[in-house]
């Protein structure tokens, strides 16, 4: 009971959280579509009070004893299906209920037996092989040009004026067609969650691209990045050996943590440092020794395009000493050493146990877990099924204790919702940059922070945006991998549009009227940078194919019907269930039911049913915009 309560206690300190931001920011921040939630969720911020379950005395936490038969119901079923995989509509859920735990994880865990049919990537074609290997800036690609004549699969022009602009056009080319690219990238991700039979998979996809966390701004190459999310699909409930040394070897990871630099007799520490602090033994357990000779081990490790190369000139072949032990260790024998520590099992596990779990893991779990995943030689899977067994799993501690990431709570309310597609509008890669996550792009080599870092005033109000947008798609909607944010980009389009000279249309802002009153002359210069900007734009938007840009298509009022809902109460109790993970205490949902009543006119759902959509749809946006919903 005592665990129950200290349980409720944190659960009711992040709800909490989320309340105390509406007030704040309610005068400031309210705006016509927001105006209904904040008006009644500021008349409910006493109400936190959650409906104890039949598992409320139980004391499961750090117990990793499997839960039996007798202990398995609906709510753990979808806690399960929540944490390992994005959720799902009740007709699954009841599935897996009806299965009992341990065929219900076996089926999510073991999951290559289930065919997978979704489609490959849809390439738009952007790339050829003249543009490798791509200079690291503008700068470098127009210094190679003036040495030899031809940089990027461009030749320099023998006359005239802007001799060098080609190259420069395809410099931005290549920068904004990958970047629009690797939006489409996330989106095709982003339908795999959605979509998939084999929901494991791609959550676990998920948890090592913020573990190995590379983007686009660095590595600036779409197909890199694709293919390193291969990697983490091939190898993601695999063996963590080959995974470490996929990820070693991959472009993505070479690229972002400057492999190109690392050589014989001046060795980059960057690799060298990550793989020890953030990908397998965290802080602590290596000195700064450690890293330099490490260091030196990976020397030469690099790629060629899309392939993993040693070169052997670039390789120092000397002795190092590692981790106390002395040798002409390569980078292989590196990852050796360090999988042999049992404390990169512990760090391992316990990472992977915070994600799926929750944040709080005691020293003794941790090495519980770890002791398990370093005896079965770092096989990942029977790690999870021994996670996903267990009562700590199921434990007040750790149900409807964890703050949705963006991604989450964008896929599993389009999986709850029973959508066949990613809806283009809103646009998948906006709404989540709005949340403070977006795919393919982590903030940093440690990718996202999580937990209360999701939650600030701006991003709860951002996620009640995101159901509202969902709900009520903006039909002025503009994508912006169609209509570019640069301004300058706009500016100089618009004004070559209307018959400006180059030299003209690329002036700043500030010096354009004198420039365009003087109808200044076209200066003589070897490139225009703005003007290749421009045209890298055009130029990326004319080849990179477009999102589908679909409003979701939804009949909630099909919905509720189909789930035999007969009156308000019944409506906001059978949405509760289906969406939330947690309970919303009764005084909330007779407020929102009473929200829908007024709407309607009616608390008679079947003679409302031809005129109760907009209705039912504010009143999904108010359910979804409740501080429970971003736990799951």
């Amino acid at each position: 009971m005592e665990c129950y309560e200290h349980t409720i206690k944190n659960i009711r300190g992040n709800i909490d959280l989320f309340y105390n931001f509406l007030p704040s920011t309610a005068e400031e921040l309210m705006n016509a579509k927001l105006k209904k939630i904040i008006t009644i969720a500021t008349t409910m911020l006493a109400v936190a009070c959650l409906t104890p379950n039949s598992w409320a005395d139980t004391d499961w936490a750090d117990d990793l004893t499997a839960i039996s038969e007798n202990d398995w119901s609906y709510e753990k079923a979808r806690h399960l299906v929540e944490r390992a995989g994005f959720g799902d509509i009740p007709i699954n859920i009841e599935r897996l209920a009806t299965m009992g735990p341990r065929a219900a994880v076996r089926e999510l865990v073991y999951f290559h037996s289930i065919p997978s049919t979704l489609p490959d990537f849809d390439h738009s074609g952007i790339h050829d092989s003249g543009i490798e290997p791509f200079p690291a800036s503008r700068p470098a690609a127009t210094k190679l040009a003036k040495e030899t004549g031809e940089a990027i699969g461009v030749k320099v022009k023998p006359e005239g004026n802007r001799r060098l602009q080609p190259v420069v056009d395809r410099f931005f080319y290549w920068l904004r067609s990958s970047m629009l690219e690797t939006r489409r990238v996330a989106h095709w991700w982003a339908n795999r969650m959605l979509l998939t039979k084999r929901p494991l998979e791609e959550k676990m996809t998920l948890f090592w691209h913020g573990h190995f966390a590379t983007n686009e701004e660095k590595v600036r190459d779409y197909r890199k990045l694709l293919n390193q999310n291969q990697v983490f699909r091939a190898h993601g409930t695999g063996n963590f050996k080959d995974l470490l040394i996929a990820v070693s070897q991959d472009p993505a990871m070479l690229a972002f943590l400057d492999a190109g630099v690392n050589i014989k007799g001046s060795p980059n520490e960057n690799f060298a440092r990550e793989i020890m602090e953030l990908f397998t033994m965290g802080v602590g357990n290596y000195s700064e020794q450690d890293i330099r000779e490490a260091a030196r081990a990976f020397t030469g490790w690099n790629f060629t395009d899309l392939q993993f190369v040693v070169n052997a000139s670039e390789h120092d072949t000397s002795n190092k000493t590692f981790l106390g032990r002395t040798g002409a260790w390569d980078g292989l024998d590196i990852i050796d050493m360090i999988l042999e520590k049992p404390v990169t099992a512990e760090y391992i596990a316990g990472k992977i146990y915070k994600f799926f779990v929750r944040e709080e893991i005691t020293p003794e779990l941790q090495k519980e877990l770890g002791a398990s995943f370093y005896s079965s030689g770092y096989e990942i899977t029977p790690l999870l099924e021994k996670i996903f067994l267990s009562k700590d799993f199921y434990s007040p501690a750790s149900m409807g204790t964890h703050i949705k990431s963006p991604v989450e709570l964008v896929i599993s309310t389009y999986k709850k919702l029973g959508l066949d597609v990613v809806p283009g509008v809103p646009d998948f890669y906006d709404t989540t940059e709005s949340l403070g996550q977006i795919l393919l792009f982590p903030p940093t080599v440690a990718g996202w922070a999580g937990g209360r870092s999701w939650i600030t005033p701006g991003l709860l109000l951002a996620r009640g945006n995101f159901v509202y947008d969902t709900v009520f798609p903006n039909i002025n909607f503009l994508p912006s991998d169609r209509y570019p944010e640069n301004y300058q980009i706009g500016v100089v389009a618009e004004r070559l549009a209307t018959g400006a000279d180059i030299a003209t249309a690329t002036q700043p802002e500030d010096s354009y009227a004198t420039s365009a009153s003087n109808n200044m002359v076209d200066r003589d210069e070897e490139f225009n940078t703005r003007l290749g900007s421009y045209r890298g734009w055009r130029m990326a938007i004319e080849r990179v194919k477009p999102i589908s840009r679909t409003p979701a298509r939804l009949n909630l009022t099909k919905m509720i019907l189909a789930a035999k809902c007969t009156n308000t109460e019944e409506v906001v109790d059978y949405l509760s269930k289906r969406f939330f993970t947690i309970s919303i205490d009764q005084d909330t949902k007779k407020l929102i039911a009473d929200f829908l009543e007024k709407q309607l006119g009616t608390n008679n759902i079947i003679d409302a049913q031809t005129f109760s959509e907009e209705a039912v749809r504010e009143t999904f946006h108010l359910l979804l915009s409740l501080p429970e919903y971003q736990l799951g």
